[in-house]
């Protein structure tokens, strides 16, 4: 159960602490001295894995809405089917949480590896044998979702049981990384499968991927950190929206990261019809503009982790937020694709630069909490 600070801490301020930024004044002579994390063998394999299969995940997402165009053209279904994939985290997700705290975190992880796999699988067989359809498209967005608001907070919550902690800051910024590094190849890779062997091969590829999560979890030795004496989880989650919604600092970053999520990502959702009626260009150019996103979100997390300690969090969440304002502001009226390029590069680094920051503290402040309490 959630845990109220004691009433003598009356401050709420965030003091400097290696925990709370990526970076690292260390003297870089090799990847493990930049990023302590890797020195853990649990943590390389995970790593690799996850990889691998958050690749995976992106072939199945371009893919995806591009199939959804193909049959329809049109964006309002494209949204449509985009919000049943998201709509099971909006509803179970902090039901996932209590369960990651119930269960082992390692065993839920093999079930909801394995359940994407066998969806992804039976998706791409489907799109093979030209038997889909857009409720099919629907019914797979969604029960992928779901698996999905199961996975997530089981992967965030097994990482810190397979790590020391003070390794815990450099595997955040790791998973920030591979996150995006995985979104600059993905959609490049699903272009140009979709422009060669079509849309079915990109959901085989992904079922695929998620093996190399389940070797990596064969291998992986962790902490079983459930709770002895778990709470109900109605009380759990009750407890949890208490808490953040009394926290001054935390209730902030939460609702301003709400309002980043709901205004700053939804371009995405209608990038495939943008590409194919905006910029009249084909899969493989849709490919690049996922991918010119996915560098300027990758630069945004090597920059947060350098300079954390050197700026405060204010700097790059208002720098963040200028920056994507006025990119999304000219991206909408260009209907030059090479500007649009460039254009979609800042909007991956303004909408990282903010986000890694606010999750960061997120995720700092409720370990500083927790352990004085």
């Amino acid at each position: 159960m959630l845990k109220r600070k004691k009433k003598t801490q009356k401050t709420y301020g965030v003091p400097e602490t290696p925990e709370l930024t990526a970076g690292t004044n260390a003297p870089v002579t090799s990847r493990v001295a930049v990023f302590p994390a890797l020195q853990n063998k649990n943590y390389r394999i995970f790593f690799f894995g996850q990889f691998t299969s958050v690749i995976g995940t992106w072939l199945q997402i371009v893919a995806q809405a591009w199939l959804v165009l193909q049959f329809t053209s049109s964006a309002f279904i494209l949204g449509l089917v985009a919000a049943l994939t998201t709509t099971p985290s909006l509803l179970f997700s902090l039901f996932g949480g209590v369960l990651v705290d119930r269960y082992n975190k390692k065993t839920i992880l093999y079930f909801t590896q394995s359940a994407n796999m066998v969806l992804a699988l039976t998706f791409g067989v489907l799109t093979i044998t030209e038997n889909i359809n857009i409720p099919l498209i629907g019914m797979f967005a969604f029960l992928m979702g779901t698996v999905n608001a199961i996975d997530a907070p089981a992967r965030q919550a097994f990482v810190p049981t397979i790590i020391n902690k003070d390794q815990l800051a450099s595997a955040i910024a790791l998973n920030s990384g591979m996150f995006n590094a995985a979104r600059a190849i993905g959609p490049a890779i699903a272009g140009l499968l979709i422009a060669s062997v079509g849309t079915g091969m990109a959901f085989l590829l992904n079922g695929f991927s998620y093996i190399a999560v389940l070797i990596a979890l064969y291998f992986i030795h962790h902490r079983d950190d459930r709770q002895s004496r778990p709470t109900q989880p109605f009380q759990a989650i009750k407890d949890g929206l208490r808490y953040t919604f009394t926290h001054p600092l935390i209730r902030v970053l939460v609702i301003f990261t709400g309002v980043l999520s709901i205004f700053g990502w939804s371009y995405s959702t209608v990038m495939p019809y943008i590409a194919k009626t905006i910029f009249l260009v084909e899969a493989r150019e849709l490919g690049y503009l996922y991918t010119a996103t996915g560098l300027g979100s990758l630069l945004a997390t090597f920059l947060v982790g350098i300079y954390s300690k050197k700026f405060s969090p204010v700097v790059f969440i208002l720098g963040g937020n200028i920056m994507l304002s006025v990119s999304l502001i000219l991206f909408g009226l260009t209907q030059n694709f090479y500007i649009a390029l460039i254009l979609l590069f800042f909007i991956g680094l303004g909408l990282l630069s903010q986000s890694a920051t606010m999750n960061t503290l997120i995720q700092t402040v409720c370990r500083m909490i927790f352990a004085d309490a």
